[in-house]
């Protein structure tokens, strides 16, 4: 649910119901917020296949005043039974000033048939920012299979913004509306903190 509702409750809520270890991601959310109150908020949680192994992550965005909090948790199996697991937190506070973009895609299945009541199938929210790059470095290397050179190390710069999908059949057509209320409200906020008017 968009709306985070009295100090942050919906948020707990949202966080509780998607099960991915919900009392380390709400106070890692809450820790993160450091006693603001979120007003809105966006939770979801993806599930991916990597051969034999089901990896899940949970993606937290809240807005509370002047900042969105951003906080990424997943986990990774460090043993092949699963029974040795850590989880990975990230965690960004990100001023709604510095917001140089929201942007929301929509997918409409059966176009010719839409309505104004017809409801999107699919979203993808992406939040862009001056905010930090991640950098993925790696053992650079040759075709000849008998070298043993030090070829150096070669790598990519990647912008740290976010994005997520949010799909109807995947996620249910309610995550889908509260993306787009999130995205309203983000919006909102970013427009009355740059003296800058909606269309």
């Amino acid at each position: 649910m968009a709306d985070s509702g009295p100090h942050g409750s919906r948020l707990d809520r949202d966080i509780t119901n998607a099960g991915f270890y919900p009392e380390l991601v709400t106070d890692v959310v809450r820790d993160a917020l450091d006693g603001q109150e979120p007003s809105s908020h966006l939770v979801q949680l993806e599930t991916h296949f990597d051969q034999t192994e089901v990896h899940r992550h949970i993606t937290v965005l809240a807005l509370a005043g002047e900042i969105v909090q951003v906080t990424h948790v997943d986990d990774q199996s460090l043993d092949e039974d699963g029974q040795d697991v850590v989880a990975h937190v990230s965690t960004e506070t990100v001023p709604v000033r510095n917001l140089s973009s929201v942007t929301l895609s929509y997918a409409y299945r059966q176009p010719q048939n839409y309505t104004s009541s017809t409801p999107a199938t699919e979203v993808t929210l992406m939040m862009s920012w001056t905010g930090s790059q991640r950098i993925d470095v790696q053992p650079a290397g040759c075709q000849d299979p008998e070298c043993e050179a030090d070829h150096g190390y070669t790598g990519v710069a990647a912008r740290e913004d976010v994005v997520l999908r949010i799909s109807a059949e995947a996620d249910g057509p309610r995550a889908v509306e509260d993306a787009r209320e999130f995205a309203r409200a983000l919006r909102r906020a970013n427009t009355a903190l740059s003296g800058t008017t909606q269309a």
